[in-house]
């Protein structure tokens, strides 16, 4: 089963997937290792403090991962890039813009970047994205629900919704 979790930066998607991971025994994926393994960085952005990478590209090598393998969780805000046909689950995560604004200040970004994702989550672009490019979405709403209630939804979700 080939799972991608995205989502706005700050929303949970890294540490569900690691739990999801450890529950299911998936193997998981982190994107950003990707990225810098492949040298998929374009450019880096001073003002945002954070690396330009080309969706495209990134999309090519996650879908040639897949491709080796029958299980795999994937963790990105950019792994919705990857072409629906080669995942059985999108898990969009989501949370209230007052957790997230708290959540991304105490990673200590930058006050234009903290301005942009909290823009992102907004008008849920990654969930946005993940249903215009297909894919079978799970949302969600990590804000009041423990990591416990959260594993329990995306499991009900896959149960619900198997291909």
């Amino acid at each position: 089963m080939i799972i991608i979790f995205t989502g706005t930066p700050g929303t949970g998607k890294t540490t569900l997937a690691i739990e999801l991971a450890k529950k299911t025994g998936i193997p998981y994926l982190d994107v950003n290792i990707v990225i810098q393994e492949c040298n998929l960085r374009e450019s880096y952005d001073k003002k945002n403090k954070t690396y330009i990478v080309d969706e495209k590209k990134l999309s090519k090598v996650l879908t040639e991962i897949i491709k080796k393998t029958k299980n795999l969780i994937i963790d990105s805000h950019l792994s919705h890039y990857v072409p629906a046909k080669h995942v059985d689950y999108c898990i969009a995560t989501k949370t209230d813009l007052k957790v997230l604004k708290k959540r991304l200040e105490q990673r200590k970004y930058p006050k234009n970047k903290i301005k942009e994702n909290l823009e992102a989550e907004t008008f849920d672009i990654c969930l946005v994205d993940a249903l215009e490019l297909k894919h079978k979405v799970i949302q969600i709403d990590t804000t009041k629900n423990s990591i416990k209630k959260c594993l329990e939804m995306i499991q009900h979700g896959i149960s619900k919704n198997k291909r």
